[in-house]
């Protein structure tokens, strides 16, 4: 089996800057309205962290698998691939539909624009996709994996207090110190979202980043009560955390979806081929997948390798 090139980020800075810098003119329809390209050479962006890795490889696999030629760039900086994606530079990357729907919202009417993103996946998609379409951006269906933001406790906790919810948290009437980014005392999603959709009550936030080791093991010493994380999070065993499950759903449906450049990879082949993927990933799979990576240092192309072939997407041997 052929090792995978995985390219640096400073081939795009390479390339001409305008193409880095600008994209497509949304003036230009041609990019929009032409029939959806299907290049047999695709380069596949990875934002450079373990999910995105994971993610990126299991997409070439499954093209090289669907008769496409591929190779992976890992880019880590979202505003220096999604220009790059809209040229043509890159062709396919995974991305999280709430978080990818904002970013694009705030790239066309400011900073200040209220959310495209939201808990309703549906909606989401549909926001999503309009605000995508203009720059020549086709995004796929999403699958049922999902990494949002959530939220863990000790098992002790969980268990001294009978929680498996944040419905119950907040119903327990018990103070609470978070451990989370600094931003979180601000966030809807945070901490103001904890009390008013859960009623929890947030005595503190405790700054230590969004799912960080000190910031777990701040829950972990008992200093802190609960911690924000991902539900991805592939070391919360390792800190004896579990999450609590988001009932009302007050987390955005940052549902895993790959976005690829209409002109190059719309086709009905890259379609079907990244397709196969969303009738058997899960968040725990993907979760799995990050702790071998992670914790048990095995390459991100053998973890997604040996995935898929478990799933028979891509054949043994």
């Amino acid at each position: 089996m052929r090792a995978r090139r995985t390219l640096p980020a400073i081939l795009l800075l390479a390339l001409p800057v305008t193409a880095c810098t600008t994209g497509p003119a949304l003036e230009n329809q041609g990019a929009v309205t032409a029939p959806p390209g299907d290049s047999r050479h695709l380069t596949i962006g990875s934002a450079g962290f373990t999910e995105s890795d994971l993610l990126a490889q299991m997409y070439a696999l499954l093209l090289d698998r669907a008769g496409y030629s591929t190779k992976i760039i890992s880019v880590t900086n979202r505003e220096i691939y999604e220009p790059a994606l809209e040229s043509g530079q890159i062709d396919v990357v995974p991305e999280y539909a709430a978080t990818f729907a904002d970013w694009l919202n705030a790239k066309k009417n400011g900073a200040g624009a209220a959310p495209a993103g939201s808990p309703d996946l549906a909606a989401t998609m549909k926001a999503l996709r309009a605000l995508a379409a203009p720059r020549g951006l086709t995004v796929l269906d999403p699958g049922r994996a999902v990494d949002q933001n959530a939220f863990a406790v000790t098992s002790a906790y969980e268990k001294k207090h009978h929680l498996k919810s944040l419905s119950d948290l907040g119903e327990s009437g018990l103070p609470v110190r978070l451990a989370a980014g600094d931003e979180c005392v601000q966030r809807p999603y945070c901490a103001p979202g904890l009390k008013k959709t859960y009623g929890i009550d947030i005595t503190a936030v405790d700054p230590k980043g969004v799912g960080t080791t000190q910031a777990k093991q701040a829950v972990q010493s008992g200093r802190d009560q609960m911690v924000l994380t991902t539900t991805t999070d592939a070391t919360l065993d390792e800190f004896g955390l579990v999450l609590l499950a988001d009932d009302k759903h007050l987390q955005n449906a940052d549902y895993l979806v790959p976005v690829v450049n209409r002109s190059r990879a719309g086709s009905e082949g890259v379609r079907k081929a990244l397709g196969r993927l969303n009738t058997v990933l899960t968040t725990a799979d993907l979760a799995r997948m990050n702790t071998q990576v992670d914790s048990w240092r095995r390459l991100p192309e053998d973890v997604a390798r040996n995935y898929l072939r478990s799933e028979h997407l891509i054949p043994a041997g």
